[in-house]
């Protein structure tokens, strides 16, 4: 009993050591971005978007109010709790929703949002903010979508007993969860009252810690690209555009993913027309782009009163409209997957039927891992595999469409998330 008590207040002693080490690395790196937004925009967004985030809250939220409370780190973690958003909110429909993000990269693109009361950058994870935060919002249930577990918020969670869920998550064996020195990050994760996790694999490392609340209910961005199915994706400017031509649509792309991509254009005879929607829209970036190609291009803001069937190339200067041009695609190029940490979203492309050309980054994905052992998405190394598929799949129809129907049918099948997920919770 003796060596017990020591043994266990030694780990509750490190618990607190690590609890006080982490608090004080939040604020030193609070201090590092302030310096930072002098020289970047996107950590100046990043500094000013949550220098009002509580008076805001304040000016939203009264004490009466019930809310719930949903976490996205960035825009694809927004994308994938939609469904689940959507479905709560007809569930209690008398509840304000509060959405924060962590990124500006999903909080300036969707701070304007209609499904949400609340919309506001996560304040940084500091225990004056979590009490600060939890004190004004005093959520009914709170959901973090995907990732990112911190710590004082949790722990502030906790000890409200307040319903806590992870939904979509992801686990895997090099994270501190599972090494010797995470037992404070481990203390972290009791706050969960269920974790909805994307595989199998992920429920068994938490079963590791003896976590029994884990139910493998599969990805809610399925449910979220099967919608769109359901929804009118008629562009009519990428209709007179294509003009009935085998098109490739290139969608998120990098400058190295646009260096390869780039000389396919410039030296293909295929009959074939392509859309760029590039990842990044600054101007003087997409001027580099449109220079660099010596085929007949035009940009989206230039389109006005042209005769688009006589271009091209069609690069997208604009954001919000790529998932429906994916649905005019004979192909798509996804990017992203020659950069870190790998590959966009090909789940978009793949909800259409239309075969995936993807770069060699893309193992932290389970879906563009799926898809190309199921051979519906294509992996390249460098730009002879990129030409060799492209012209394999422009020539040869049938196998486009076999490929199309891969991804198709791969989607359909993991469709079914959020049920699982409001079925445990209701």
């Amino acid at each position: 009993m003796f060596f017990y008590l020591i043994n266990n207040c030694t780990f509750i002693t490190s618990i607190i050591l690590m609890h006080q080490i982490y608090n004080l690395i939040v604020i030193l790196a609070s201090q590092i971005v302030k310096l930072l937004a002098i020289f970047s925009p996107k950590m100046k967004l990043f500094v000013e978007g949550r220098k009002n985030v509580f008076k805001h809250l304040k000016e939203k939220i009264q004490p009466q109010d019930s809310t719930i409370w949903f976490h996205a780190a960035s825009l694809g973690e927004f994308e994938q709790g939609l469904p689940v958003i959507e479905k709560m909110k007809v569930q209690f429909p008398s509840h304000k929703i509060v959405l924060t993000f962590f990124s500006p990269s999903g909080y300036e693109v969707r701070k304007n949002n209609t499904i949400a009361d609340v919309t506001v950058y996560l304040p940084l994870d500091t225990l004056s903010n979590a009490t600060q935060f939890l004190n004004i919002v005093h959520p009914d249930r709170v959901f973090f979508i995907k990732y990112e577990y911190w710590p004082n918020y949790l722990l502030q969670l906790k000890k409200r007993n307040i319903k806590t869920y992870l939904i979509s998550g992801i686990f895997r064996e090099n994270q501190y969860f599972f090494r010797w020195y995470g037992s404070f990050y481990r203390k972290a994760l009791e706050s969960f009252t269920f974790f909805f996790v994307q595989n199998e694999t992920s429920k068994a490392l938490l079963q590791t810690l003896d976590f029994k609340n884990v139910l493998v209910s599969g990805d809610t961005r399925f449910d979220r690209v099967m919608t769109i199915l359901e929804r009118d994706n008629t562009l009519d400017f990428i209709e007179a555009f294509k003009n009935n031509t085998t098109t490739i649509v290139i969608g998120s792309s990098w400058s190295k993913d646009e260096e390869i991509l780039v000389q396919y254009i410039n030296e293909t005879s295929n009959d074939v027309k392509f859309i760029i929607a590039p990842h990044n829209i600054k101007q003087e970036q997409i001027a580099d782009l449109k220079k660099k190609i010596s085929k007949n291009s035009i940009l989206f803001s230039e389109k006005e009163n042209k005769e688009l069937t006589n271009f091209q190339v069609f690069i997208i200067d604009t954001i919000g409209i790529l998932t429906k041009i994916y649905s005019y695609a004979d192909i798509a190029y996804v990017g992203g997957g020659f950069g870190n940490p790998g590959v966009h979203n090909i789940l978009e492309p793949a909800t259409f039927g239309v075969p995936i050309i993807i770069g060699p980054n893309y193992s932290h994905f389970a879906e563009a891992t799926d898809l190309v052992r199921l051979s519906g998405c294509i992996s390249i190394q460098n730009f002879e595999q990129l030409k060799e598929n492209f012209d394999c799949l422009i020539k040869n129809t049938f196998l486009t469409q076999e490929k199309g129907k891969i991804c198709r049918s791969y989607v359909a099948q993991n469709f079914g998330a959020t049920e699982r997920i409001l079925k445990q919770i209701l």
